[in-house]
């Protein structure tokens, strides 16, 4: 059984730092692309980063310049990480991780229609 369990949201004021966590149990971990996406309440989930299963990172259009992330991953740990910086209050969400729906499957599109498990979420709230 696929699970994948996010942790280390939490509350932070603008300008501060956060990673959140992205424990994945249950398949081959290194087969797979792992992306992040997040929520707003009242908003559409939307793409923010992922990493293909060779490593290379992708970042959605919309979220470059926004704040400063870095998406990475362990494979001994089957974790996956989301450095964000300079948060800033219009990035309050909850965050999910999501798995590619297919071995190997790339990055692109980062939608959500291309991955097919999902972390119940992490809710990441900036403050001004």
């Amino acid at each position: 059984q696929v699970q994948l369990v996010e942790s280390g949201g939490g509350s932070v004021q603008a300008g501060g730092s956060l990673r959140v966590s992205c424990v994945a149990s249950g398949y081959t971990y290194s087969h797979y692309s792992m992306a992040w996406f997040r929520q707003a309440p009242g908003k559409e989930r939307e793409g923010v980063a992922c990493i293909d299963s060779d490593g290379t990172t992708f970042y959605a259009d919309s979220v470059k310049g926004q704040f400063t992330i870095s998406i990475s991953k362990d494979n001994a740990k089957s974790t996956l990480y989301l450095q964000m910086n300079s948060l800033k209050p219009e990035d309050t969400a909850m965050y999910y991780c999501a798995r590619g729906r297919n071995w190997f499957s790339r990055c692109a599109p980062l939608v959500t229609g291309s991955f097919g498990a999902w972390g119940q979420g992490t809710q990441v709230t900036v403050s001004s």
